[in-house]
């Protein structure tokens, strides 16, 4: 291959744009950047959306629609792996003793169990959620499985979550001592029939 190999071959190569190099190029004196202020110095970088400091669109427009982000549940993930690491064969495994070994934050609230890794001995778990492949390596190693409810809680918006449960704390409960309202308590009392007296008849003639 030669020099002129290489300039045969025909690759659109423009110019580089070369600004501040004097007046007659009309890019000069201040190289486009107009005079003074944060966009002529240099090393000036401006945020997505950013519109000098002025209210952005983004929040002169109202905000509607509507999302089923606060609805969403999250679990957490634990492997069979973890847990053959972490727990001797015939131990109950829940969330809370997750917490207490380091295996779950303290702020989780649902636990789901993974089939990554090997399992070998047979554990008592309860979970909210088992995946197939745990299912059957925790029902190979002779372990089982007790699926828990999901329950969320459910505030109205705007209502702050300890609010929340201080008014569902100060809910009246029923005393130990007094019984339990029954429908044949509360129904109204109807007069029974009379027994007929001897010798008369039940069917009239």
């Amino acid at each position: 291959m030669n020099l002129d190999d290489v300039k045969k071959i025909k690759v659109r190569r423009s110019k580089r744009h070369r600004v501040g190099r004097g007046p007659g190029s009309g890019w000069g004196t201040t190289a486009g950047r107009g005079h003074k202020g944060a966009g002529q110095r240099s090393g000036t970088r401006f945020r997505l959306r950013f519109e000098g400091g002025q209210m952005p669109l983004y929040r002169r427009l109202p905000k509607k629609g509507f999302t089923n982000a606060r609805f969403k549940t999250t679990l957490h993930v634990v492997n069979v792996g973890d847990l053959e690491k972490a727990f001797d064969a015939g131990a109950t495994v829940d969330l809370d003793v997750l917490k207490e070994n380091g295996l779950a934050p303290k702020r989780a609230r649902f636990l789901k169990v993974l089939g990554f890794g090997d399992l070998s001995k047979g554990l008592a778990i309860k979970a909210h959620g088992v995946s197939a492949g745990a299912r059957e390596k925790i029902e190979a190693a002779k372990g089982s499985i007790e699926l828990l409810p999901v329950e969320t809680e459910m505030r109205p918006k705007g209502v702050r979550k300890a609010k929340y449960q201080q008014q569902a704390s100060s809910a009246p409960v029923p005393r130990a001592d007094e019984p339990a309202a029954t429908p044949e308590a509360d129904a109204p009392e109807t007069p029974e029939a009379e027994a007929p007296e001897s010798g008369e008849s039940e069917t009239s003639e």
